[in-house]
């Protein structure tokens, strides 16, 4: 199921930018060499009017967090937030994965995974990573959508429609309200905002699934 609109060069070169940037956030622990850069570069005062996707006026408030979270104090602590969020040991307030959502069983590599997997498959596509994690992470996803953007621009309204809009609202929501760390709660505001972009500009249609978790 794909959307017929071509989303302009301007519109990639956002979706690859905002992609990057936001999967690494949520994908990598803070403490790892390909965040340094970004937590720096969100640091700084006026990277919001910079920021390719979104409104000004939900840009504000999630870069206020996020300036919360970096201050000296606070970006000590970003290590064990991450922690606590995405890692455990104890339960996961807000599991990355998209089966977990999307599974009756609220599991990972659940039925939405595999079939993530086999179009992944289809295309040719094989995602590395370390260690054996599931294809739906909401980092990895994110930088799938990057690499879409810059390689295969006609399957993004595919990944959008099927793979992670009809799950990722509800993963960004709980972010939001569960973090006790100012920043993961601006960068789920963000990250909303950069979705509503996305959406916006590759107009995939969405398929509509049962929320699980």
């Amino acid at each position: 199921m794909s959307s017929s609109v071509k989303p302009t060069e301007n519109s990639l070169s956002a979706i690859s930018l905002t992609g990057r940037m936001l999967g690494a956030l949520l994908y990598y622990s803070p403490e790892r060499e390909e965040v340094a850069p970004l937590l720096d570069l969100l640091s700084q005062n006026g990277w919001p009017s910079e920021w390719p996707c979104g409104a000004g006026a939900d840009l504000e408030p999630a870069a206020a967090e996020i300036s919360q979270g970096l201050a000296a104090e606070r970006r000590a602590l970003l290590p064990e937030a991450y922690q606590t969020l995405f890692i455990g040991p104890n339960e996961l307030p807000t599991p990355p994965w998209g089966s977990v959502y999307l599974d009756r069983e609220m599991v990972v590599f659940g039925e939405s995974t595999l079939a993530l997997r086999a179009w992944q498959a289809s295309l040719g596509i094989s995602v590395e990573q370390k260690m054996r994690e599931p294809e739906d992470h909401i980092g990895l996803l994110l930088m799938m959508a990057a690499w879409l953007a810059e390689n295969r621009p006609e399957q993004l309204s595919v990944l959008l429609g099927e793979h992670l809009l009809p799950w990722s609202d509800r993963f960004f929501t709980l972010l939001e309200e569960r973090s006790v760390h100012p920043f993961y709660r601006g960068v789920a505001q963000l990250a909303r905002a950069t979705l509503k972009d996305w959406r916006e500009s590759v107009q995939p249609v969405v398929v509509k699934k049962t929320l699980f978790f």
